[in-house]
């Protein structure tokens, strides 16, 4: 990934002050556990009333033994199926083996509908007991399980899906007997207890289930549908908004890593989030997460190599320079005999008559013998200019032009000497134009020359007048350029005076335009001729504000200023001026896409970093307040305080419920969960309320941990359907305990 001490080094020389970053997290790899061998020790151990707990959760399936004390087998609900046609093969993965194979990866399907927890593939389910009961090791006769399977299920299970799930494992599998139960009471029950709310919130939902002696109240359990699969969706929204161009791809499993280790509870959301992009401290709470990437390689090149190449530009450019020498010489040759050629056209223009000289001019393509002497003029002057070039002297010797014709009264020229006279008079406006604009220029630089002047002087003689000076000037031209830049935003919100200024410019247009065709021979359209007449494009492009004055480069004179501020005021700094006053490196967006280090985009290191700040409390903060994800429902604390006060509120155990909240599933691991719900329930709750929040020995697991000890107990079997009552009644039939989703 690179050298820290270089990266350390990188921006310390950079515009942040501040070492580089401590930490650099990495993107997980895919979940792939490698081959799991087949258990069989269970299965000795076990006996036709031993039974098989099975975890049949959202994020992952967990399988093992009733006397076990963890689940034996553990994988995701995936599987990929494809047949490989080199080898006429086909190909099975299940659990996090899909991640194992590519193609494997792109065939996975999921138990469940994504951000579901009802059983939807029901090929992809009978794949993971497959597997399940290989690797525990079964050996039942006929492809039987031959023992007792509890099954946990969400709370209000669909009556479709318990059923199809009790066929397969009567049918399919030939259980003895199945049982389902709610996996949040489990782990409830397997914590000791008895009288309470139970907030359950898992990989695809959050529960907030009322228990009195055992027996949960289902209907007054409350679902909020958000959990740790969506937090995770959520975070990949949020960063494809904040890196619309990232490189990288991070994938779901990526994204639940990250929420899982980087995420936390505010315990006030609203002030930790307007503070939390503040510079001071900004270093620890922005965490730097590391996306693969190919760091380009640029060969670095000796000494002698680079001299090498030195020695053969040099070369080249010296064989260039020579051909160059040589090339010229051999136009000015060419020129030189072009030259006598026309000076020998004019000796014998001279000397013959004067049909005869036109004919030889014609022949040449010259109308008459004034072009003929200019093209010797021109040529004689370029042969002289290429000749001083050569010698090293580019000084032009000056040839004041004359206009002799100009003197000579009309009447006593011919129709070719008026023509030749019309053109010296053209020729002389031109040249007395150039002499006009040069004087001007000169006459511009002595100004200049002499504005400086004066200002050293008043710089000297009063260096505190001068200083207040100068910064008023900057004060000026800064207060336009910020006039410049409002405007230019105003004229993007069409509600704007500006908009609507430069929206009643087009209308004004558009009045002024005649409302019938012009006739042949009518009134000409007269816009252009004055030059003021094309300022209203400039109006309606930049508004009414615009003019002459706001055409000049504000920024090369701003810069002038402060150039001499720098120079002359030791009170006026590099840290003074406009640009390290607008710095981006130092704005919001860059500390919330960046943190509080520079950035380079042409480093590939950083373009595939993503920063993890604000998210780091948005995401979970949707369990609380629902409505920053879009999600239309209320939070933990309304349902908890709604269910205490208002559903079970007649119930004489009404305050026991308040004295035990008890918290399981994965998606309450966050650091500050439980304070956060202990300081949010007293807030809306009475005063003198006993209150008391505990979480789970093991949030993820205690739900087999009390499937499996729930199972164990003599009364459970009573709960159990068998296989002929599921032939009598069929597969709707259940029955009732205090785990279940038929508990009143």
């Amino acid at each position: 990934m690179g050298n820290p001490t270089a990266e350390s080094r990188e921006h310390s020389q950079g515009q942040s002050p501040r070492p580089g970053p401590a930490k650099i997290w990495s993107v997980s790899e895919p979940p792939f556990a490698g081959f799991q061998p087949v258990d069989t020790e269970g299965y000795k151990r076990s006996s036709p009333e031993t039974t098989i707990v099975i975890d049949n959760g959202s994020s992952t399936v967990r399988a093992g033994w009733s006397f076990d004390k963890a689940p034996r087998v553990s994988l995701p609900p995936l599987m990929a199926r494809y047949r490989d046609r080199k080898l006429s093969r086909t190909f099975a993965f299940m659990g996090s083996d899909v991640y194992s194979d590519g193609t494997a990866r792109g065939q996975a399907k999921n138990v469940y509908d994504p951000g579901t927890n009802v059983v939807n593939n029901w090929d992809v389910m009978e794949g993971v007991l497959d597997y399940i009961f290989v690797k525990l090791g079964i050996e039942g006769g006929a492809g039987n399980v031959e023992r007792p399977i509890l099954m946990t299920e969400p709370v209000a299970n669909l009556g479709y899906s318990r059923k199809t799930m009790t066929e397969i494992l009567f049918e399919c599998y030939g259980a003895p007997s199945v049982a389902y139960g709610i996996d949040s009471l489990f782990s409830y029950r397997y914590n000791g207890g008895r009288t309470g709310l139970v907030v359950s919130s898992s990989y695809t939902s959050t529960h907030v289930i009322p228990v009195i002696n055992s027996n949960a109240l289902l209907s007054h359990a409350t679902r909020l549908s958000w959990g740790r699969f969506q937090g995770a969706e959520y975070l990949l929204k949020l960063l494809r908004l904040k890196y619309p161009g990232f490189p990288g791809k991070i994938s779901e499993p990526q994204a639940d890593d990250l929420v899982r280790e980087h995420c936390y509870i505010s315990q006030d959301y609203q002030q930790e989030l307007d503070s939390y992009l503040d510079w001071e401290g900004l270093e620890e709470r922005d965490h730097i997460i590391q996306h693969p990437f190919t760091e380009q390689i640029i060969p670095q090149k000796s000494e002698e190599e680079l001299a090498r190449q030195a020695e053969k530009r040099k070369e080249s450019g010296r064989r260039l320079q020579e051909q160059a020498a040589k090339m010229r010489l051999e136009k000015l040759i060419r020129r030189e005999q072009e030259l006598e050629y026309y000076k020998n056209l004019q000796s014998r223009i001279s000397d013959t008559t004067k049909k005869e000289a036109k004919r030889l001019l014609e022949v040449d393509d010259f109308d008459d013998e004034t072009q003929l002497e200019k093209k010797i003029r021109d040529m004689e002057k370029s042969i002289r200019k290429a000749r001083n070039k050569d010698l090293g002297d580019d000084q032009e010797e000056t040839v004041e032009p004359t206009f002799p014709l100009l003197e000579i009264p009309d009447d006593q020229l011919d129709e070719e000497g008026l023509k030749q006279k019309r053109q010296q008079r053209l020729l002389k406006s031109n040249h007395d134009a150039r002499a006009r604009a040069k004087a001007e220029k000169e006459k511009e630089k002595a100004r200049l020359a002499e504005e400086e002047r004066l200002d050293a002087e008043r710089r000297e003689n009063d260096l505190s007048g001068w200083v207040a000076e100068r910064r008023a000037a900057r004060q000026a031209l800064v207060q336009k350029m910020r006039e410049r830049e409002r405007l230019k935003a105003d004229l993007g919100n069409r509600k704007s005076l500006a908009s609507q200024m430069r929206m009643k410019s087009i209308a004004n247009l558009a009045s002024d335009s005649p409302s019938r065709k012009r006739r042949r021979g009518g009134d000409e359209d007269t816009f252009g001729a004055d030059d003021a007449d094309w300022g209203v494009y400039r109006t309606i492009a930049t508004g009414d504000q615009s003019d002459d004055d706001e055409e000049e480069d504000l920024g090369t004179a701003l810069k002038t200023i402060e150039a001499q501020l720098l120079k002359h005021d030791p009170s006026f700094t590099e840290d003074s001026t406009r640009e390290a006053q607008t710095d981006w490196s130092k704005s919001l967006v860059h500390a919330f896409r960046y943190g509080p280090w520079p950035y380079d985009p042409e480093s590939q290191r950083q373009a595939h970093q993503v920063h993890l700040n604000v998210e780091r409390i948005r995401v979970p903060e949707v369990v609380f307040q629902p409505a920053i994800a879009g999600l239309d429902q209320a939070g933990i604390i309304e349902i908890a305080a709604d269910i205490v006060t208002q559903r079970v509120s007649d119930s004489p155990q009404k305050g026991d419920l308040l004295k035990d909240i008890f918290l399981t599933g994965g998606n309450t691991l966050f650091q500050g969960f439980e304070e956060r719900l202990r300081n949010e329930l007293r807030a809306v709750l009475p005063a003198n309320a006993p209150l008391t929040v505990r979480q789970a020995r093991d949030p993820i697991l205690d739900a087999w941990k009390g499937a499996a000890r729930w199972s164990a107990e003599p009364e459970s079997k009573q709960a159990f359907v068998s296989r002929a009552e599921y032939m009598e009644k069929g597969g709707e039939y259940m029955k009732d305990h205090a785990c279940g989703n038929s508990s009143a």
